[in-house]
């Protein structure tokens, strides 16, 4: 195992790697539930995992098994393969001095067998695993090893193909990518002469139930249905991204708030028409729509999440409606930077402390993920791991999985 000063040495270009990939916090996929359906299905086991490594938690791209779709980064069996950078195999977990006295040996789900492989960039950093959990004893020689690093390669084939894809191939929509490559250049259009510019995040409403009722191939229609009516009834100089899953989003250049969320208005109606043959009677579905407008201070990634936060408060007041992002309250970030680091929130004078993930910082603030946000007081200090540096901070906004902050003076 590499030694503590090594590891924090290659810690930022280990997450900056895994940044790259823009994969963090997306919707689950089907390509990548398959993966972690086959994992179950290849070693007869109970779980599944397919996950991705910040600086404080295991996340899961996919999980079937788990209830759960991340976990604290010090209580996992794959900090180990992540430190190791190689395959690790426990046939007995309560044999193993490591996992011994592990909570989720110890109590639910009472793992006894875990396998886990890296997923690993071509440069060699680790950005991830994927796993395989049972409650029972398994066997798992030299093959089980072996098969189980190619399907970690073939995860990390597909984060590069989706990496080097400009329009995703099943909707004609820009890819997630893409997207967020032509809203940047706009936006920066925007900020530059003070034009308006919104954005849509729209969901497709109980999409899982068409793909059960109806099957994977019937859910693919719909969701090429959907984008390519979409595109019809949007201006030219709109585009239109898949951000993953049965997520969209819509850039509208050149468009206030209450005009976009007319034409959100709008694109719910037609979604709502929409029938799909393959049925009787076809296919129906509606979708959840939410509307921000550029702010000051804002980037790219700002934006998609204040319009997904309006997108949550459809989904979550009912459904198959437009919901509009209000303006942020906090003060205007300067000089905003996307990052991804490793963090530490430390209040009660030094005796509560909370690993965690700088996301992106600014002159006199920062957006902070962390597992528990509602543990967090209104004021705390921010320590950034790899150069020590300390902020006194005020909280500004507390949201699902995350924090802003504004560093005090």
């Amino acid at each position: 195992m590499r030694d503590d000063f090594e590891q924090a040495v290659a810690e930022p270009v280990r997450l900056a790697a895994l940044e790259s990939l823009d994969i963090l916090d997306t919707p689950r996929e089907a390509a990548f539930d398959r993966i972690s359906e086959l994992i179950k299905l290849i070693f007869d086991v109970e779980i599944g995992i397919v996950s991705m490594i910040d600086a404080h938690r295991q996340w899961y791209k996919s999980v079937i098994g788990l209830p759960n779709n991340e976990v604290p980064l010090d209580g996992t069996f794959c900090r180990y393969t992540l430190q190791l950078a190689q395959p690790v195999i426990v046939p007995d977990a309560t044999l193993d001095p490591r996992f011994a006295d592990n909570p989720h040996v110890t109590g639910e789900p009472y793992i006894r067998f875990y396998a886990g492989a890296p997923i690993m960039t071509a440069t060699g950093q680790v950005i991830g695993t994927i796993c395989a959990i049972d409650k029972r004893l398994r066997p798992f020689g030299e093959r089980e090893t072996a098969i189980l690093g190619h399907l970690a390669a073939i995860v990390m084939r597909e984060l590069e193909l989706r990496q080097e894809a400009s329009t995703d191939l099943l909707t004609g929509a820009g890819s997630r990518r893409a997207f967020k490559e032509e809203a940047s250049k706009f936006l920066a259009l925007a900020t530059r002469h003070r034009t308006p510019l919104s954005c849509i995040a729209l969901d497709v409403d109980h999409f899982k139930r068409v793909n059960d009722t109806y099957g994977h191939a019937a859910g693919d229609q719909v969701l090429a249905g959907i984008a390519q009516a979409m595109r019809s009834e949007l201006r030219q100089s709109d585009f239109v991204g898949r951000m993953g899953g049965e997520e969209f989003a819509v850039l509208l250049p050149q468009t206030e708030l209450a005009t976009a969320a007319q034409v959100a208005e709008k694109l719910r109606h037609v979604v709502k028409g929409l029938r799909f043959s393959g049925s009787n009677p076809p296919i129906q579905v509606s979708a959840s729509f939410g509307v921000a407008a550029l702010s000051p201070g804002d980037d790219i990634v700002s934006l998609l999440n204040r319009a997904d936060q309006a997108l949550y408060e459809a989904k979550r007041t009912g459904r198959d409606r437009v919901c509009r992002a209000g303006t942020p309250g906090a003060t205007e970030k300067v000089n905003p930077r996307r990052v991804l680091k490793a963090g530490q929130i430390v209040f009660d004078h030094g005796r509560a402390a909370f690993d965690c993930t700088i996301r992106a910082l600014w002159d006199n603030g920062a957006e902070i993920t962390l597992s528990l946000p509602t543990a967090i007081p209104d004021s705390f200090e921010l320590v950034v791991k790899a150069t020590a540096e300390r902020h006194h901070c005020v909280l500004t906004s507390r949201s699902a999985g995350a924090i802003e902050a504004a560093f005090a003076p």
